[in-house]
């Protein structure tokens, strides 16, 4: 049994560190996205016997991933959330028994019509909150059913044959790495101009 908004929103608050516009916006996302999921496939129970059956994919790294994971029990560390730096307020959840998926998006106009109905609130985001609590799933969200082929790789419980890299030592798990002129390399040596970080000159 999910519990009600007002308790997931506490929780949501405590895990967050503060309630927001993002935080309410993802856990009615979540809500909404499960449910359409559960119709689609029969998933019903995430946080307990469905568990293992779930897959969320997330497409912005806001306030509203952290309440996704609450709402679906999706975690990086789990293997079960997957980020896709793309800059949507989305996700999309997928059962991995069918490969039967429902994304959904925050519809952009949710935003205007939060100003028009609480032009009284004091400021946006709090004009978002109110509406985000009160306003149906179709003034906040499009959805549309997916198909998703998740790679044997990228599943929880996934086990493979640890590398270590030849240029830095460096160990590497599930895969990650490049064979080259008969060494295995992991990704930042093998592509140092897509490192996210690069080294820091000793001698400064």
């Amino acid at each position: 049994m999910m519990d009600s908004l007002d308790e997931l929103l506490e929780r949501a608050k405590v895990a967050h560190g503060h309630l927001c516009a993002g935080q309410i916006l993802g856990v009615r996302m979540g809500l909404f996205g499960l449910e359409r999921l559960g119709e689609e496939t029969g998933l019903r129970d995430p946080l307990g016997a469905d568990r293992k059956r779930l897959i969320t994919f997330v497409e912005i790294d806001r306030c509203a991933t952290d309440a996704i994971a609450l709402v679906t029990g999706c975690r990086l560390g789990k293997r079960a959330l997957k980020f896709r730096d793309w800059g949507k307020m989305a996700a999309t959840f997928v059962d991995l028994e069918s490969g039967r998926g429902v994304r959904v998006v925050a519809r952009e106009d949710s935003r205007e019509l939060a100003s028009r109905l609480y032009p009284h609130l004091e400021n946006r985001n709090l004009q978002q909150m109110q509406a985000y609590r009160e306003l149906s799933d179709a003034d906040l969200f499009g959805a549309q059913r997916v198909r998703v082929a998740v790679d044997p790789a990228d599943l929880p419980g996934y086990k493979a044959q640890r590398a270590v890299c030849s240029c830095c030592g460096e160990g590497v798990n599930f895969g990650r790495f490049v064979e080259t002129a008969g060494q295995q390399l992991c990704l930042s040596c093998a592509h140092p101009e897509l490192r996210y970080w690069q080294p820091d000159d000793p001698q400064k």
